[in-house]
């Protein structure tokens, strides 16, 4: 599949689509993607879905996650992820860019993008890392607002709210904007960096009937779980949001150091994709299988 093909594109909306993944049994697994190339080996993985982290693409461009990296950027990545897996999408929305009219102009960028689903969380700006600490809040109100706005402004992209307040607010607080933020118009919570089991136990309970995320990232808050883990503890989804560019970049940081030290990259080669994996990968036959039809059917025939 190319998405040059137009025929070939899914004919469903990526909202619809991610939302009939979400209502299905069992926990939706979505592993970051932070490029075109990560999103077609995650596709080549088995998964259905993938998640898109504003720190993961900050990191690429050479960026703190700090809300420094505007809508029109984000687009970009959604583009170039949903054309090469045409993999029903969930997008980082930070803070939504600004208050209500400003996260309306981005619900509307990132499904026309091509994004099925998107995250806004209640922090104010300069946002952090959900895992870091002495974040700054909204107010309820000014988050119920922004989730309200964002559930007119879609047409079918699934709004999943996150809530930061467990740090600061505790666990009552967590709980207590969460309902509200499900009263203002969101389809599921993400309540960010919870650091237990007990904790993501109790939030689950206390949110009946509601389609929660948890965010397995490494080096932070919350202990190694595994999906099924997450999953009996009563969570729908599940993201790994930047572990694809962690990779990458200490493999990266490898070869640059053997490169350095030997001047040769021969040592590195057991750890590369080979010419053969990476054409497999973007699907380059297709591409060129696709170049020579078209002109084979345009070629004029030649009267003898």
């Amino acid at each position: 599949m190319t998405y040059l093909v137009g025929a070939e594109a899914p004919s469903e909306s990526a909202g619809s689509r991610f939302r009939k993944l979400l209502d299905a049994p069992g926990i939706l697994q979505l592993p970051g993607a932070h490029n075109g190339q990560a999103a077609l080996q995650a596709k080549d993985a088995g998964f259905q879905a993938l998640y898109l982290s504003g720190a993961a693409m900050t990191a690429s461009m050479g960026l703190p996650d700090l809300g420094i990296i505007t809508i029109d950027q984000v687009e970009f990545f959604i583009r170039q992820i949903v054309r090469s897996s045409a993999l029903p999408l969930l997008v980082d929305g930070d803070t939504g860019y600004g208050e209500t009219l400003n996260v309306m102009n981005m619900v509307r960028a990132f499904e026309e993008s091509g994004a099925g689903a998107l995250h806004l969380e209640d922090q104010l700006l300069p946002k952090k890392c959900g895992h870091l600490n002495d974040k700054k809040l909204a107010s309820v109100d000014e988050m119920a607002m922004k989730v309200s706005a964002a559930r007119r402004a879609r047409r079918d992209l699934v709004i999943v709210a996150r809530t930061d307040a467990a740090a600061s607010e505790g666990i009552d607080g967590a709980v207590a904007r969460a309902k509200k933020y499900i009263e203002a118009g969101a389809d599921a919570i993400f309540p960010e960096a919870l650091t237990n089991a007990e904790m993501f136990r109790e939030f689950a309970r206390r949110m009946p009937g509601v389609k929660l995320l948890a965010n397995m990232t490494e080096f932070g808050r919350t202990p190694f779980y595994t999906a099924k883990e997450f999953e009996e503890m009563g969570y729908s989804m599940i993201i790994w949001p930047v572990s694809s560019l962690r990779a990458a970049n200490k493999a990266q940081a490898d070869l640059y150091a053997t490169i350095a030290r030997d001047g040769s990259t021969e040592a590195m080669l057991p750890r590369m994709q080979t010419r053969e994996e990476l054409y497999r990968t973007l699907r380059y036959h297709e591409y060129e299988a696709l170049d020579r039809s078209i002109v084979e059917t345009v070629l004029p025939t030649i009267a003898a």
